[in-house]
């Protein structure tokens, strides 16, 4: 119940609020998941490429852009029922920049999809394992990642140093020279016939040091792609 500003008199309100509805692009695509595992033969061949389909509790599979801006909106919604109806003490809010926290986003992403399927269940059975489990489970990994970093206000990630030093250009070529040789360490037995016709051209390093010599094992430059975000 809360109270009117004007008239100081009490309005009321219910005592709980409904988990949010996904919109129409997010049940869509809940719906073409349900033809892939229910659906006719004709209904599952008409989905194409079943791997392919987007998944909403894995954000990074949903391409289409209307189905990622509703996806982003019904978590958003999903965030704010989860703190008003599930939180008492402030060390358990989600923070208003979840979506700058990868972790975050990853996880409640499956918390809702995981409250939505036991919402939809015929028993209470899996709400109540969502109550006791992955609820408190949630709630324990954020407040041991996140600590008091944005307690006030978004913190840039701490880890980042680490991160860019870990993909920077001489760590990452002494770890593919690493798989590399451990590669051309394998007995000739075991590889396969195109391995045996192609053999990888690599160059000399010394793993104490990280040092490439200068005598490569071919002539065909090894070529990587780009390991994460760079600032």
């Amino acid at each position: 119940m809360s109270i009117d500003a004007h008239s100081g008199r009490a309005i009321p309100a219910p005592m709980v609020y409904p988990f949010p509805v996904p919109g129409d692009k997010v049940r869509l695509a809940y719906r073409e998941l349900h033809k892939a595992i229910n659906g006719t033969e004709d209904e599952r061949r008409g989905l194409g490429n079943h791997a392919l389909l987007p998944r909403p509790w894995a954000p990074a599979t949903c391409l289409d852009p209307t189905l990622r801006h509703d996806l982003w909106q019904w978590l958003d919604d999903v965030v704010i029922w989860l703190n008003r109806e599930y939180t008492w003490d402030v060390t358990a809010l989600i923070p208003n920049c979840w979506p700058l926290h990868p972790h975050l986003v990853h996880e409640i992403a499956v918390l809702a999809d995981q409250r939505r399927r036991a919402g939809l269940a015929m028993t209470s059975d899996a709400l109540e394992e969502w109550h006791r489990y992955c609820m408190p489970a949630f709630s324990d990994r954020m407040r041991n990642r996140l600590r008091a970093h944005c307690d006030d206000e978004h913190k840039r990630w701490p880890g980042r140093p680490r991160h860019n030093e870990h993909i920077a250009e001489t760590n990452t070529q002494r770890r593919e020279d690493a798989y590399a040789l451990d590669v051309d360490a394998l007995p000739a037995s075991q590889r396969t016939h195109e391995q045996q016709e192609h053999p990888p051209r690599l160059g000399l390093v010394d793993l104490d040091t990280g040092e490439i010599h200068d005598d490569p094992i071919g002539t065909e430059p090894r070529t990587r792609t780009e390991k994460g975000p760079r600032e």
